[in-house]
Order: structure tokens, then C-alpha cells, then sequence
């Protein structure tokens, strides 16, 4: 961590934040959200009628509580998962700083500065993209999941039996 500079903690901070949102997403999709949706469906069931406009209505918003309740968090762990290469370019630009600084002061004689500069460039720079990668590929598997779940609702809240 201290090779990587103080742009490596912001990136591990983000990445840190990123996950605990996955792991919630994935906890409330296989774990809490069948259980709010027995519930609704109970609710729907227990209606006299169910073909009426405002029928509809209620079948509509219940659908939309749902889908808000799944797509909590998606945005921004989407915008994490953006702004994760991002901070890896910080880095790659502060890295590439200290070795012009070093440049400036003592030539191409200080090797060992320069490559400390070069370091924190290749680290960061790694960092930001392995965990926008992994976050890329399960942000956008739960939004499969996601749209998978709303459909499965709206199958289960049928106007008529």
C-alpha cells in the first residue's frame, strides 16, 4: 500500500464501498426480495378483483415498488465501477509527477527515484482497473438478475386466475 500512494487508499476505499454494495445487492436479491414478493403476492391474491383500471393500478405500482427496491444501489455501484479507472489514471498522473520531479532535480542519474515514481504509476493504475473489471462484470450480472426478478413479479401478480 505505500508503494501505491495515497490515490491506492482512495481506490481501496472505492472498491471496499463497491463490494459491501454487491454483496448487499446479491444478499436483498436471493434473500430478502422472495420473501417481499410472497408477500405482494399474498396482497394481490387477496384482492376480490383484480381486472379492474384501478386493478391495474395497484398491480402496476406494486411492480414498480419492487423494481425500485431492486435497483437500489445498482447506480452507484455502476458509478464506482466508472470511477474506479478513473482514480487509477490519478494515480498514473501523480506517479509520473514525482518522476519528473525527480528528473528535475537530480537527471537521469537517480534510477532508484525515478523508479519509485514508475511504481506508483503501474500500481494504481492496476488497481483502479482489476476492481472496475471485477465490479463491471457483477454490476451488470445483477442487472440481469435485477430485470429477471421484475419479470418474475410481474408473472406472479396476473390479473386474473
Amino acid at each position: 500500500m505505500e508503494s501505491g500512494g495515497a490515490v491506492l487508499w482512495l481506490i481501496l476505499l472505492a472498491s471496499i464501498l463497491m463490494w459491501t454494495l454487491i454483496a448487499e445487492r446479491y444478499l436483498f436479491v436471493y434473500r430478502v426480495h422472495p420473501k417481499s414478493v410472497k408477500k405482494l403476492v399474498s396482497e394481490w391474491q387477496q384482492r376480490s378483483e383484480r381486472r379492474s383500471w384501478s386493478a391495474c393500478q395497484i398491480r402496476t405500482g406494486m411492480i414498480a415498488q419492487s423494481r425500485a427496491s431492486l435497483r437500489r444501489y445498482l447506480m452507484f455501484i455502476k458509478t464506482l465501477t466508472a470511477a474506479l479507472p478513473m482514480l487509477g489514471l490519478l494515480g498514473t498522473v501523480d506517479g509520473m509527477i514525482q518522476t519528473f520531479d525527480v528528473l528535475t532535480v537530480f537527471g537521469t542519474g537517480n534510477a532508484r527515484g525515478m523508479a519509485g515514481g514508475i511504481s506508483v504509476a503501474l500500481i494504481t493504475t492496476m488497481a483502479g482497473l482489476l476492481t472496475a473489471l471485477s465490479g463491471l462484470y457483477f454490476s451488470t450480472e445483477l442487472e440481469g438478475r435485477v430485470t429477471q426478478a421484475v419479470d418474475q413479479v410481474s408473472d406472479q401478480l396476473k390479473r386474473d386466475e
